[in-house]
């Protein structure tokens, strides 16, 4: 395994592997033997990034979520699992009733959801204190000065060592930041944001963004990115559900464009020079990036575990670099 350091501030930053395990369905579509299967396993490897939220997955069941974190909680607690492990988890998206969702009914970003939703999150995963904090999606309804204080104070308190911030437009993130530094507070380090060398069209509206999609990360987000370079994106689906190996899964409207085909065409040229699947040179492209990226990756099975695992050893050239950073 190798690693990368989040965060500026010395108190709590920390180094994490440059692989992170995403834990969205765990406990829910995932079964419990194989979710701690995969998360031994990851562990075994060397990973020590773990991502999950406290609405995960609600969708399954039509409840408020609660699974992935529950889950991880008995993991930890029957395997001994302490600090040397970095979870991620996030606030902001849970439906605030049953069979609602985080698009008619979220919880929002006000300080006092920030503040139950973590201290939920802490007591089903049995922790101390949050690493990684995430704003979730964007709250139109609170006022970005309280939900930037909202997080600082549980910073401050020590219960939450670093902030991030997921699915907002890349103004609204350096809005928060703008205020979190006037006003002497921690701010957002941390970008999760869809991911992948496969490229989607931003102009077609979602569920969250009507003017188009802003919960990938674009070209906006990227450049901010090059200018502020102590920020790390955590990229999730990066292998767009087995999309890039799979053929009887189709990409979703966003992502049938002339572009697609031709990137998918060159990752598999890649993927046939090196001998590794085509997961992997996505997963290694990602990981050697010059803007510092962190592929977040599920796995419903310790095979595709494994497989995403070694990718972390496959160095793509120079050449092969440059061949797939160059077609459109």
């Amino acid at each position: 395994m190798r690693y990368r350091t989040i965060g500026t501030t010395p108190a709590t930053r920390r180094e994490v592997s440059v692989l992170s395990l995403g834990a969205m369905l765990f406990g829910s579509v995932t079964d419990e033997a194989t979710s701690f299967a995969i998360l031994d396993r990851f562990v075994e490897a060397g990973g020590t990034f773990i991502d999950t939220s406290g609405n995960y997955a609600f969708w399954t069941d039509g409840s408020q979520g609660g699974h992935s974190e529950e889950l991880i909680g008995r993991w930890r607690r029957s395997r001994g699992v302490g600090d040397e492990i970095v979870i991620a988890t996030k606030v902001g998206a849970r439906p605030l009733a049953p069979g609602t969702s985080y698009t008619d009914n979220a919880e929002g970003l006000s300080a006092k959801v920030i503040r139950e939703s973590a201290e939920r999150s802490m007591e089903r995963m049995g922790l101390d204190r949050i690493d990684v904090l995430y704003s979730h999606i964007e709250d139109h309804r609170t006022p970005v000065e309280e939900t930037v204080e909202g997080f600082a104070a549980l910073v401050a308190e020590g219960l939450v060592g670093m902030l991030g911030v997921s699915n907002h437009a890349a103004w609204r993130v350096e809005r928060a930041r703008a205020l979190a530094r006037q006003r002497g507070l921690p701010g957002y380090e941390i970008l999760q944001y869809a991911h992948s060398y496969v490229r989607p069209r931003v102009d077609i509206p979602d569920a969250l963004f009507r003017d188009g999609n802003l919960g990938a990360a674009g070209p906006d987000l990227v450049t901010y990115m090059r200018e502020e370079r102590e920020l790390v994106l955590v990229a999730y689906s990066p292998l767009m559900s087995g999309r890039y190996t799979r053929t009887d899964k189709e990409f979703p409207p966003e992502f049938r464009h002339p572009g697609t085909e031709a990137r998918l065409a060159k990752v598999r040229e890649i993927a046939t020079e090196t001998g590794a699947t085509a997961n992997q040179v996505v997963l290694a492209w990602q990981m050697g990036h010059e803007v510092p990226i962190i592929p977040l990756a599920g796995a419903s099975s310790v095979a595709q575990l494994e497989e995403n695992l070694a990718a972390v050893d496959l160095v793509l050239t120079a050449e092969q670099r440059a061949a797939l950073d160059a077609t459109h």
